[in-house]
């Protein structure tokens, strides 16, 4: 198995980035949609729309693209040398992606709610969730990216 990761390597870390491209993705489009929702009124054509677009993002592509994210980057943190865990931003780079899992499950209940005509948060709640999704991402990149000693 570890010859196996190692060979796979850059595959595997290719599949990370494109399925972490496309969580992100999903995770900004969603609570922009959350704004637009705050918008109508409940039962209408648009709200009816805004909730299986939003049901359809969740389902279809920021939940398997998680799902996807966290197999290959486990696949990647279980290659030998692949990461130092000496280092102290591992640890940073792994609360954040906490975070992001939390911000996930989050997103999913406050969709559950909109679904069910009881959302009680104004549009710019959503709009600083939004923000926070790319502050958590930008950190995770750097991280990674510049593995500050």
């Amino acid at each position: 198995m570890t010859e196996a990761l190692v060979a796979g390597y850059l595959w595997c870390k290719a599949a990370h980035v494109v399925s972490v491209i496309a969580w992100m993705a999903g995770m900004l489009y969603l609570p922009r949609l959350f704004v637009y929702h705050c918008g109508a009124d409940a039962g209408t054509d648009a709200a009816r729309m805004l909730e299986t677009m939003e049901r359809r993002l969740l389902r279809a592509i920021v939940t398997p693209a998680m799902g996807a994210s966290l197999f290959f980057g486990g696949l990647l943190a279980a290659t030998p040398g692949a990461v130092d865990w000496s280092a102290w931003w591992v640890y940073a780079k792994a609360s954040l992606l906490v975070c992001l899992l939390l911000l996930h499950a989050a997103l999913a209940g406050w969709r559950r709610g909109f679904a069910r005509g009881r959302n009680r948060r104004p549009a710019g709640f959503y709009r600083a969730v939004n923000e926070t999704v790319t502050l958590l991402m930008a950190a995770v990149v750097v991280l990674a990216v510049v593995k500050p000693g």
